[in-house]
């Protein structure tokens, strides 16, 4: 066993037993490559990154492969969601050198950490010759890779950085337009989505447009919006039999996934599907919110109401295995209900992908449509299959299982709270509120030291109050506890999101240059301090940040966070028309900026009726907040013998309303005529 053989991280404790000499990154291995003169060897992936599997297999299996990494490096190994602030460094390195990254991501270092050359997944024979080369390299010509690593170290410094604005900008629908015209020539009209293949949901994209859509009164826009929730919900990255979504489809269509499923694509889809049923009504998008909880409550809750990271792609070393089926194994499970459980999910004799005769599950038809194209009343066929499924997710569950990633982050739970908050919101369903109270709960005892400092990850055994965490974990916890007030009302919630977000401001903001960094001031310093801004599969911490001051300087009548909020979409604006896509969450932010938020005070003892009564009201740009009690600004001389609701904007409140239609008549007729 090497070193990592003491980690807690499931991806180190993978390659404990591998010949490598793997240490974790620390001061022990970053001591050693000085004190040597070695190249460092950073290896970074997750546990349940399917190419990270193959490369190990491949690699670092293998002796031969092993004695030459041992001899000429240290090699590090890194799990990138315990340390994202290394991943960071090398990914944006690996960026800057070959115009694309991904994982496993492999770089070759100086003694001090500065990168010289970097890649995703080598082939061994590939890998082998690369290695001799750069320690050959290193030993035969120190300067140029001293050099190199200087041009390069630059660039990663330089690397998703902005300049700060001083001029207020004034924002209007004309700088909307000109973002989503540039992003939808990238629309796939008849699949969904954007580009071609791979094709990842990108929650994050389809709210911003969703609420796009329906603020610009984009029609063309909703549509693309409600072919992408049908279409990617209907694919094979959506797991049929369990619920819950995969990380990508490797196909433009959305036919065949790459099967892990993350904790924070299923959270992020719990939002999206939610909002989007509140916004058009869709079975569908119910069923899918209610499925992701099932599946991730089941398989993903711990006991004390943490949520963990992923489950892996593969099992007994194969991709998928778990997931997908063979004619004869369905017709075994379900006899004569075969059929047409085959017909709904497109299940064929020869398989349809890569593996013979395998089938990976997906629909082509609405139910309505396949209901008349069979003859069958639509209950029946709904009833057959859910029955079908039933069994067929019973002899699912005595298959080898993929392996669990336990980590418990807060950044991701964070996320998982939010989307259980927007589920009740729109469900109004008491067991959504049961897990999104006992999560916070499980967030605020177990992460939250007594200093009032986080930790990213959970430990049963250590203390949070020596705390490794990042600007995401404060920014995604921050939104889930506002999420979680708007649906509860109850100060304490709030007051914990309040204190979180001093705490980022105290330790990661940069007043001189308008921006949050992603590594506190007094964490380890590596050789770049990185800020994240684009958004991704999960919305930079950036833009949280900023979404989420917005929202605590309504609430709580602070200049000082709508300032850093307004500063920070300055900064950020130049960027957005060039690459909307990468920039979702911040066009939410300036969709808020034009069109203004509806603050939505409901004050009395009806306040939970009420504030149910309007939830059924599409309103994407609003903050809601109230009680038979409160102590915020905004409702101080709003309680009286009755419940009312006040709709505000710019601290003025109109006349109150004293049931939600008429308070909906003045939204209505304040913000969208």
């Amino acid at each position: 066993m090497n070193r990592l053989v003491n980690s807690t991280s499931p991806y180190l404790l993978q390659h404990a037993n591998n010949p490598v000499n793997w240490y974790p990154w620390g001061k022990e291995a970053l001591d050693k490559a000085k004190a040597e003169n070695k190249l460092i060897l950073v290896s970074i992936g997750y546990s349940a990154c399917h190419w990270c599997h193959v490369m190990e297999h491949e690699s670092f299996e293998d002796e031969a492969v092993a004695a030459v990494m041992n001899e000429y490096f240290v090699c590090i190994k890194v799990d990138r969601e315990e340390r994202p602030d290394v991943d960071q460094i090398y990914m944006s390195a690996v960026q800057l050198m070959s115009g694309r990254g991904g994982w496993p991501l492999n770089c070759i270092c100086l003694p001090d950490q500065r990168p010289i050359y970097g890649g995703t997944y080598f082939r061994k024979n590939d890998w082998t010759s690369l290695l001799f080369n750069l320690a050959d390299f290193y030993k035969q010509k120190p300067e140029e890779a001293e050099d190199y690593a200087v041009r390069l170290t630059e660039g990663i410094q330089k690397y998703e950085s902005i300049e700060f604005v001083v001029a207020q900008a004034q924002y209007s629908k004309t700088d909307l337009q000109a973002i989503v015209n540039n992003w939808k020539r990238y629309f796939d009209k008849q699949e969904g989505g954007t580009g071609n293949a791979p094709k990842f949901p990108m929650p994050n994209n389809w709210q911003a447009l969703m609420r796009y859509g329906y603020l610009m009164k984009d029609d063309e826009i909703a549509e693309q919006v409600k072919l992408t929730l049908h279409k990617t919900a209907f694919g094979g990255i959506y797991d049929h039999v369990g619920g819950g979504f995969a990380r990508y489809s490797v196909d433009g269509r959305w036919h065949v996934p790459h099967f892990e499923k993350m904790l924070y694509d299923n959270a992020q889809l719990i939002s999206l599907y939610a909002e989007a049923y509140t916004w058009q009504p869709d079975e569908l998008y119910k069923q899918i919110v209610d499925e992701i909880i099932t599946f991730s409550t089941s398989e993903l809750m711990s006991p004390e109401y943490g949520f963990y990271s992923a489950l892996d792609a593969d099992s007994e070393g194969k991709e998928g295995k778990f997931y997908i089926f063979t004619k004869n194994e369905i017709e075994e499970i379900l006899g004569v209900e075969a059929g047409l459980f085959s017909i709904y999910y497109n299940i064929t004799e020869n398989g349809n992908w890569e593996e013979e005769e395998s089938n990976v599950l997906f629909r082509k038809d609405s139910d309505e449509d396949l209901a008349a194209k069979l003859g069958l009343p639509v209950h029946e066929l709904l009833a057959k299959i859910a029955a079908s499924r039933q069994k067929v997710f019973d002899a699912r569950g005595v298959r080898v299982r993929p392996g669990l990633d336990n980590k418990i982050l807060a950044s991701w739970n964070g996320l998982m709270l939010k989307g259980l908050s927007d589920a009740y919101r729109t469900f109004n369903k008491p067991e959504y509120l049961e897990l999104a109270l006992n999560n916070a709960g499980f967030i605020l005892n177990n992460l939250l030291g007594q200093n009032g400092r986080l930790s990213r990850v959970y430990c049963a055994t250590s203390s949070p109050d020596k705390p490794v965490a990042f600007l995401d974990d404060y920014a995604n916890i921050v939104d889930g506890l506002i999420a979680l007030y708007e649906v509860t009302f109850n100060e304490h919630w709030l007051q914990q999101a309040k204190s979180l977000a001093d705490t980022a401001i105290a330790h990661y903001y940069d007043e001189a240059k308008g921006i949050f960094f992603f590594t506190a001031d007094d964490d380890e310093q590596l050789i770049a301090r990185k800020s994240e801004i684009m958004d991704g599969v999960i919305p930079a911490s950036n833009s949280v940040m900023a979404r989420v001051l917005k929202k605590l300087g309504l609430l709580f009548d602070n200049e000082s966070y709508i300032e850093v909020s307004a500063q920070l979409l300055r900064n950020v604006m130049p960027q957005l028309a060039k690459y909307g896509s990468a920039y979702s969450n911040w066009v939410m932010l300036l969709l808020d900026e034009v069109f203004g938020i509806n603050e939505i005070a409901i004050t009395g003892a009806g306040a939970e009726t009420f504030r149910k009564e309007m939830e059924n009201n599409y309103i994407p740009n609003k903050i809601m907040l109230g009680g038979n009690t409160g102590s915020l600004p905004l409702l101080q001389d709003k309680f009286g013998a009755s419940t009312q609701i006040f709709i505000c904007k710019d601290k003025t409140c109109g006349l109150p309303a004293h049931n939600p239609a008429d308070a909906i008549k003045e939204v209505e007729a304040r913000f969208y005529n």
